[in-house]
């Protein structure tokens, strides 16, 4: 039951070949064995998956049709809302918070009968690319502990690279699910902005937010997706995807678009050659390769760093110690509110999420909205027109996911800048709300170990069935996401 994909565990379920109890219980165990090392779950829900195992394992014995999730181990980025259990974002500021209500994601994943081993570790309120931000502990790459495993769903990539749950949900606001998925040598879906329910996520950007799942193989992250997706009369920016399907007998024909823009200077060497190497296997499959530009990809990152903090002023602005958020006023019930709302903000948030704070109010204060926020919407919509251009003549773009592999522990730590360009690659499809994907295409060498290296591929808004189809195609090419880490050993 190791290093087995969602697909063939629900096989195995259904033919009887174990329990959905004992493929719960080899995952509680695993964790037990594994996580000390990689720190990828910030708490467990032992006795609610055993108990919804059991349900299935009943269900199997009365001969009942399962849902296609049913009985397989899932983790939940600890941003997610899960009933009765705690949600911290990894910050302090949220410590003692339970959850009293799910997440619309999380419902749909319980309404599969999939069993939720726990929440995930993350970069505190999804701020940071390495998972170094969280407030209670860091996660390390399973290829190579020493190294980051990415952020901010650097514990729901690790977990799943582990093996540690067999799927995960992460979130993506530049990034947060495709680059650590590169990094940690597993698939990572960032979905159109609007097809996947963002009621019950704990606020980062509301603009550029997106729940997706981390899986073994493409099949498995269509899978996740379809039970996930859908309206939601709770969130007013979502709608029906189109149908996923299942992948037609070929992508021959398929036009594939290699924006030049993203083989720039800055890229790692060998990274690159990676990359252009899974493109040769995809022009391979019968697909047409072509160059195109996106000619406003430089702004990208700048757009990004100024809305995305813009959004996080605004969010977590109800975090003051009296509205939300552990506070001051608890343990202190006359202090002065000034003092309250500073201690408590000063107390409760970490570096990297004030300092996204205090850009923010800053990119919105008067006198300088104009100057920067209004004129980062401005470029946010000729970014889209890059891309809309773009899709007029190809129908999936090609692009490393991450510019690099991973990289050692507090190597980019006193350095914002070099952190925020980790998401170079990967921040635009937020901008402009279209669905990405990252796919283990090779891996590189560093300091005797083997890490990963992924392969973006990006597709028009709602078209995620062109991902799949394409990655599912390479998948079957190629050998790289059956490659297992060290840690497994």
């Amino acid at each position: 039951m190791e290093y087995t994909s969602v697909t063939d565990l629900a096989a195995g379920l259904r033919a009887r070949s174990y329990s959905a109890e004992e493929l719960t219980r080899s995952y509680i165990d695993r964790i037990a064995a594994r996580d000390s090392r990689v720190g990828a779950y910030l708490h467990r829900m032992e006795e609610d998956a055993l108990m919804t195992a059991r349900r299935v394992d009943a269900m199997i014995a009365c001969g009942e049709e399962l849902m296609p999730l049913a009985g397989i181990p899932m983790a939940v980025k600890d941003v997610l809302l899960v009933a009765g259990h705690p949600a911290t974002a990894a910050s302090k500021m949220l410590e003692p918070y339970v959850a009293a209500y799910d997440a619309t994601v999380v419902a749909k994943l319980k309404q599969q009968d999939a069993v939720l081993l726990g929440k995930t570790n993350c970069d505190e309120f999804a701020m940071g690319s390495s998972t170094e931000n969280s407030a209670y502990q860091k996660t390390s790459n399973p290829w190579d502990v020493a190294v980051v495993p990415g952020g901010s769903s650097g514990g729901s990539a690790a977990a799943v690279a582990a093996d540690l749950c067999a799927a995960s949900l992460g979130t993506d606001t530049g990034g947060s699910v495709r680059q650590p998925a590169s990094l940690c040598g597993v698939v990572g879906l960032k979905p159109t902005y609007g097809a996947v329910s963002r009621y019950g996520l704990i606020a980062m950007a509301s603009s550029f937010d997106v729940v997706g799942p981390f899986t073994r193989t493409v099949a498995d992250a269509r899978l996740v997706f379809a039970a996930i997706a859908g309206s939601d009369p709770k969130d007013a920016t979502t709608q029906e995807p189109r149908t996923t399907g299942q992948r037609p007998p070929a992508v021959r024909g398929l036009r594939v678009g290699i924006p030049k823009e993203y083989f720039a200077s800055g890229i790692d060497p060998d990274v690159e050659a990676a990359v252009r190497e899974a493109i040769r296997v995809i022009e391979g499959l019968g697909c047409t390769i072509e160059e195109v530009s996106l000619p406003h990809t430089q702004y990208g990152l700048a757009v990004y760093y100024v809305l995305m903090p813009s959004e996080v002023s605004a969010n977590l602005a109800r975090f003051d110690g009296i509205r939300y958020g552990a506070s001051l006023a608890r343990t202190e019930p006359h202090a002065a509110l000034p003092r309250v709302y500073t201690e408590t903000r000063t107390q409760g948030f970490g570096p990297e999420t004030r300092r996204r704070i205090m850009l923010g109010t800053y990119a919105l204060s008067k006198g300088y909205a104009d100057k920067y926020y209004t004129r980062a919407l401005a470029v946010r919509a000729l970014l889209k027109q890059d891309f809309e251009r773009a899709f007029a003549s190809v129908d999936v773009l090609l692009t490393p996911t991450a510019p690099t592999p991973a990289w050692s522990f507090g190597a980019k730590t006193d350095d914002p800048l070099q952190m925020y360009l980790s998401d170079v690659f990967t921040v635009s499809a937020n901008v402009v709300g279209i669905p990405g994907m990252s796919v283990p295409c090779g891996f590189v060498e560093r300091s005797g170990k083997r890490l990963p290296v992924g392969l973006q591929l990006l597709g028009r808004w709602f078209d995620e069935s062109t991902l799949f189809d394409l990655g599912e195609a390479y998948q079957e090419a190629t050998t790289w996401h059956r490659e297992r880490p060290p840690l497994a050993s």
